[in-house]
């Protein structure tokens, strides 16, 4: 009889479910985890909530098979050591996203309306109606920052107060934008243009802090900004100095740590919560009957979908889901500032049977907050939320690619563009052989690469040298295909240093080049 510890005030519901399985279940929300723990050692399955998990938790449990994040973020549990003594981690995506967006907007209308502090004045015996004038949430326009499960499911929640909806997500296609009733649009301008900002992007080295001065600086005297996702996406000491001269509301539920004590953020915030997000009985319900249904399908049906710590499996070189990364992120950059909605995959040879496994690494070759090392089932969810369908082809292998790949990416509903790859390994190398029609590239991608892609002529490549050498930028290398079909030339130069944008619009123009762009991969 496996034993499964829930040392967290998690739903009986699991325990039951899990119980009635024949597992032998403990459930403890009291205990703390250390103790529980140490009296458990025999535990072969943990499921916690927002329990920290470190390296020394999992030694004390010899036996330990599978964690389970019964909630989607599992940044308190130490994935990569649990991966080394051969225990998977897994998580329950999308079991407390409408407890959060209905957090928001309980908040928007609670700091709108003076709600807290009205009711501990009127507690008091005080009776202060000027003082709490408020202002309705109804006809106006809420910027969102990440559109994924929560961002999603907050503006249907919004839809009830007829507001208009700016939104910020690079991966969210405009048709399903539209269907939302959001209205695609920049950073810069939802924070100009809206009353209410709710913030619902992930916290790593691409978003940290980039909630700044800058972009404060822009929100309208009087606008709230709502932060729910993660503490340190915004910049504490620029809302500090931006705060009292726009007279902003800030309403916070986030923080480094959760835990007792002060609050460093507190003379910022307007309304503040103990990091309520997921905290309703709904969502723990949710959470706590899909750990157990996880854990079961685990154990009985060997299903690991929701593992984000996956090992690779037997027979997959690690090398090829960085060709995949590779061949993304460079279709992706070849489409310049269009967002794909719909990718299709070629795997030739052996490949074809690890196709699941290279999707997490295209998902983080279209979009950089997407994190390398999540399972294929959180890529392939964090594809169709953003409306990007994913098409894997069968393949004819008398071609004789060997092991090889190839990645199209296509923009567009009635209309279609589309860029695409092909890759493999060679002596141990990753090579590009293929850039949309332009054959025989055989490029190592590493380092820097400028792409000039133009109307054949002679001379061209001389002029692009001539404008790098005005620079002292030394070039390393350099591939210069052509399409005979359309007639047009590709230069790719590696060079010893980043090219600046500047220099890259002087060739452009002095190729008259269609496109102009480049590519870095530091492995």
């Amino acid at each position: 009889m496996r034993k499964v510890l829930i040392p967290t005030k998690l739903d009986k519901f699991a325990a039951t479910m899990l119980s009635d399985r024949g597992y032998n279940v403990v459930l403890d929300g009291a205990t703390p985890l250390a103790d529980l723990v140490k009296a458990n050692s025999d535990a072969e399955v943990l499921i916690v909530r927002s329990e920290k998990i470190t390296p020394e938790i999992i030694d004390l449990l010899p036996n330990l098979k599978l964690i389970v994040r019964a909630g989607a973020g599992y940044n308190t549990i130490d994935t990569k050591y649990a991966r080394k003594h051969d225990i998977d981690v897994m998580n329950t995506p999308g079991a407390n996203s409408n407890a959060v967006a209905e957090e928001v907007v309980a908040m928007m209308l609670a700091a709108s309306r003076h709600v807290v502090a009205a009711d501990i004045s009127t507690r008091k015996g005080d009776w202060e109606k000027s003082k709490f004038m408020g202002r309705e949430l109804t006809g106006k326009t809420v910027g969102i920052l990440g559109l994924g499960h929560i961002g999603q499911l907050l503006v249907k929640r919004l839809s009830g107060f007829e507001v208009k909806v700016l939104g910020y997500d690079p991966m969210l296609s405009p048709t399903l934008a539209e269907k939302l009733g959001v209205e695609l649009t920049s950073i810069e301008h939802i924070f100009t243009d809206s009353d209410f900002v709710s913030l619902h992007i992930p916290e790593n080295d691409e978003t940290r802090g980039m909630i700044n001065r800058r972009l404060l600086e822009l929100m309208k005297p009087g606008a709230m900004l709502i932060n729910c996702a993660r503490a340190g996406i915004l910049n504490e000491d620029d809302l500090r100095a931006v705060k009292a001269e726009k007279k902003l509301v800030f309403c916070n539920d986030v923080y480094p740590k959760d835990v007792a004590g002060e609050k460093p953020i507190a003379d910022l915030c307007d309304l503040m919560l103990p990091h309520l997000g997921a905290n309703t009985f709904e969502a723990n319900f949710v959470a706590a009957k899909r750990a157990a249904e996880q854990t079961i399908a685990y154990f009985e049906q060997g299903v690991t979908n929701c593992v984000v710590n996956k090992a690779l499996p037997d027979g997959l070189d690690g090398k090829y889901q960085k060709l995949a990364y590779v061949l993304a992120s460079l279709t992706n950059a070849y489409l310049g500032k269009e967002n794909p909605t719909r990718v299709e995959t070629s795997f030739y040879g052996d490949l074809a049977q690890y196709a699941k496994w290279m999707t997490p690494p295209i998902a983080a070759g279209i979009a950089a907050e997407f994190a390398l090392d999540k399972a294929p089932s959180d890529a392939e969810h964090f594809l169709s939320d953003t409306g990007i369908e994913l098409v894997n082809r069968e393949v004819d292998n008398n071609k004789h690619y060997g092991e090889a790949m190839s990645i199209d990416l296509f923009v567009g509903g009635n209309l279609i563009y589309k860029a695409g790859a092909r890759g493999t390994i060679t002596e141990n190398n990753l090579m590009i052989s293929r850039l949309n029609d332009f054959d025989q590239l055989y490029l190592e991608p590493s380092g820097h690469h400028l792409f000039v892609e133009y109307k054949d002529e002679p001379g061209v490549i001389g002029r692009i040298a001539g404008i790098l050498g005005e620079k002292n930028i030394n070039i390393v290398d350099i591939r210069a295909p052509q399409d005979l079909k359309s007639g047009l030339s590709l230069t790719v130069v590696k060079t010893n240093v980043e090219v600046p944008e500047m220099l890259i619009e002087k060739i452009r123009d002095a190729v008259k080049a269609s496109k102009a762009f480049q590519f870095t991969y530091l492995p």
